[in-house]
């Protein structure tokens, strides 16, 4: 399944390369929801929030309402979701499932507590755990911190408290160079838990691919850019 994502940042919708440079925005945020109509799910994620900036809520709730109410999609929302009550409020904006990134790690180790907690709020089936990795480590704060963990060391240990993954390949985030199809296929020796995959997907037959390997794709440049074949 390929899943079109709406990054948002100072009210915009945005493509980043590596998290980090601004390649493109585009200020009609709703029209994107009409491009975007024809996919199931749709993936919301709040940059400024994740990065520790003055976070878009209202936009973000705004939007998981109209996806779902006018165009009949699920919503996965996530970006500074670092506590049980955001997630939960969240939770309550019409998504479907949360992502939960950072707060899922305290201290360079998993945040087992948290989780628990957590999960004792919402069904695991509605929340997504996110293992950002680059340089095969993964990394938190919106990208900006690194962890001695590897995704594929946590991933039983974090499967009691989630109903899937969300895996990006920060090296190829936003520079549409392809799946890093060694890294998933790695990954998906690691838990029979639902993976999607994200980062440097460009081609139909890198959605296929990962198809194969039995994980979802999800697709930030290449659709924005209109590349996608």
């Amino acid at each position: 399944m390929l899943i079109p994502c709406i990054d948002l940042q100072v009210g915009l919708a945005v493509q980043l390369v590596h998290g980090r440079k601004r390649e493109l925005a585009v200020a009609d945020v709703f029209g994107l929801l009409a491009k975007f109509k024809e996919y199931e799910w749709l993936h919301v994620i709040d940059l400024d929030a994740a990065m520790g900036k003055t976070p878009n809520p209202e936009l973000v709730k705004k939007l998981c309402l109209s996806a779902r109410t006018s165009y009949g999609m699920k919503v996965r929302v996530g970006g500074g979701l670092r506590t049980v009550a955001q997630a939960v409020r969240t939770a309550g904006w019409g998504a479907e499932q949360i992502i939960i990134g950072s707060a899922a790690f305290r201290e360079g180790k998993l945040n087992l507590p948290f989780l628990n907690r957590l999960a004792g709020k919402l069904d695991r089936s509605r929340i997504v755990i996110a293992l950002d990795t680059a340089k095969g480590h993964i990394t938190t704060q919106g990208w900006r911190r690194t962890l001695k963990l590897r995704a594929e060391e946590v991933m039983a240990e974090l499967q009691p408290f989630c109903g899937a993954f969300l895996c990006t390949d920060v090296d190829r985030e936003g520079t549409m160079s392809g799946a890093n199809l060694k890294w998933f296929r790695q990954l998906r020796k690691a838990t029979h838990y639902p993976i999607i995959a994200a980062g440097g997907i460009k081609t139909r037959r890198q959605v296929a691919a990962l198809e194969r390997i039995g994980m979802d794709a999800a697709v930030g440049m290449a659709m924005y850019k209109n590349i996608l074949r």
